[in-house]
């Protein structure tokens, strides 16, 4: 086991060389520390001594009576939504916020009135705020993403009943 005077002599040493990670193994426990800009350390672990049990996942069964207009996907299948919907989807990969801020109300909710120039949200891409535009004038009916969420390119975050 290691001593918390030891590590911080170990992140004191790897924060003043070049050495970028540093992985030491002493009595069975393992010592990770990395340094991508500044020396943190990433992992403390013991051996595990108790044998492992897993459980095999049950397969998702589908409930027929728990489709809607809109639709709901099982594992594996894309959703599928109303034709008669507009999809606001992810112009790109990033992290989509509801709201300019965490204190201030979300744009737009569910029953909203947008309008093709209405922002509906904020994607986050590489420290980059990217306002989001309704692009179609009618009322919001569902959002996909919850804020803070990673979406991907394409991903669609609204569903638009077109007026």
């Amino acid at each position: 086991m290691f001593k918390l005077s030891e590590i911080k002599e170990l992140i004191k040493l790897v924060d003043e060389t070049s050495v970028h990670e540093l992985e030491i193994e002493n009595e069975g426990t393992r010592l990770m520390i990395r340094k991508p800009g500044k020396s943190e350390i990433v992992t403390v672990q013991a051996p595990v001594t108790a044998p492992a049990y897993t459980v095999a996942p049950q397969a998702a069964i589908p409930n027929p009576q728990a489709q809607s207009d809109v639709g709901h996907a099982t594992a594996g299948e894309p959703k599928e939504y109303a034709s008669n919907l507009h999809k606001i989807v992810s112009p790109m990969v990033g992290t989509f916020y509801s709201s300019s801020s965490p204190d201030t109300a979300p744009y737009v909710s569910i029953g909203s009135k947008v309008g093709d120039k209405t922002t509906v949200c904020i994607i986050e891409a590489m420290k980059l705020m990217n306002e989001l535009e309704a692009e179609v004038k009618g009322e919001i009916v569902e959002i996909l993403a919850e804020n803070g969420q990673l979406v991907e390119y394409g991903q669609p975050l609204f569903l638009v009943k077109p007026e």
